[in-house]
């Protein structure tokens, strides 16, 4: 019998337009639950598929502080979010919530 060999999920490698970035994004919102660690790490990954060097150099950041930043298991200051989302090429937007 052949053996199955895996291989770990990435959902960097499957955001390819910023469309599906906007979408994960919006996804991660909904799922966040308000833990602001959550949405870091989803902007982290959307970051790793742009090129996290490049998102660096655009959100005037080092690519170290923006890993540290975005790897989840901190929670960044909204400084550094904007910086990101802006780098990014998202927008953040607000919506009246309806019960």
């Amino acid at each position: 019998m052949k053996k199955t060999t895996t291989s770990r999920y990435d959902v960097a490698e499957h955001l390819r337009t910023p469309e599906e970035m906007a979408a994960y994004l919006e996804a991660c919102f909904e799922e966040a639950n308000g833990d602001a660690a959550f949405i870091a790490k989803a902007l982290g990954d959307i970051a790793r598929a742009k090129g996290m060097a490049q998102v660096a150099r655009d959100a005037g950041l080092s690519r170290e502080s923006l890993y540290k930043a975005l790897s989840g298991e901190r929670s960044p200051g909204f400084d550094t979010i904007l910086k990101v989302v802006a780098a990014l090429g998202l927008k953040l937007h607000a919506e009246a919530n309806h019960p």
